[in-house]
């Protein structure tokens, strides 16, 4: 199977795929984006081209040629970039309740309302930290158990404001790159009729796979999405 590549989203490090990566077939790796985990930082230095290299000096040090690239939530922020850095490497591109902001504009600029005035009011405090339980619950945890909200609660993390504030530039999706949409149903935070909008903006032939799961699918439906991976990973390779 063509290896994997997980990029978690605004809140997380790659812990927050392990269950995932327990269940998958294909070789992976999951990321820690810079100013978490293994790649520490200060939070107001990272970038989406600090990200996008850092996920790329990850995907040589795991020895991986090419590669199915998965990202999850804000992580279609930083997609386009890691993809052109990476180029024909990617032979799949996974967006998972992803955001994916129009060309030239920002994740902060395609949130919901209340999200986004959350947002603002964090970033003007100079140091966002982990977001409240209560909020998380909210818009992370609709559809986990009490186990799997304090499992994905040890996982969150501050966010890096640069991630959210940074405008987009798509134009390394203009490919005939493969690409999927996995489109959580019950998903809290990135309603799935605006998925319909961010999968439009990622453009080509994307293909649309709906799962009955909240924005933490990976927690909640780690097995249903491993087994979707997997499935793409292996096309990949067949396609070779």
């Amino acid at each position: 199977m063509t290896p994997v590549v997980l990029v978690h989203g605004g809140s997380f490090g790659g812990s927050c795929w392990d269950l995932v990566v327990e269940r998958l077939d294909a070789p992976v790796v999951a990321v820690d984006l810079p100013g978490r985990g293994a790649h520490p930082a200060p939070g107001e230095t990272v970038t989406i081209d600090s990200a996008a290299a850092s996920v790329a000096a990850d995907v040589d040090a795991a020895g991986f040629d090419d590669v199915v690239l998965v990202g999850h939530s804000l992580g279609g922020c930083t997609m386009p970039a890691t993809i052109g850095l990476l180029g024909d490497r990617v032979r799949h591109a996974v967006f998972v309740a992803c955001t994916v902001p129009d060309h030239g504009t920002s994740c902060i600029d395609a949130l919901p309302d209340d999200v986004r005035e959350f947002a603002r009011r964090e970033l003007e405090i100079g140091n966002p930290g982990v977001m409240s339980a209560e909020m998380a619950r909210d818009i992370f945890g609709n559809d986990l158990d009490e186990e799997q909200f304090a499992w994905c609660m040890e996982r969150m993390v501050p966010e890096a404001p640069g991630l959210l504030m940074q405008r987009v530039d798509l134009g390394p999706l203009r490919s005939t790159m493969p690409r999927t949409w996995v489109r959580p149903l019950r998903d809290a935070i990135v309603a799935p009729e605006r998925q319909l909008d961010f999968a439009a903006t990622v453009g080509g032939e994307c293909e649309m796979i709906d799962l009955d799961a909240g924005h933490m699918c990976m927690i909640s439906k780690p097995r249903e999405l491993a087994a979707i991976v997997d499935g793409i990973a292996q096309a990949a390779s067949e396609r070779r």
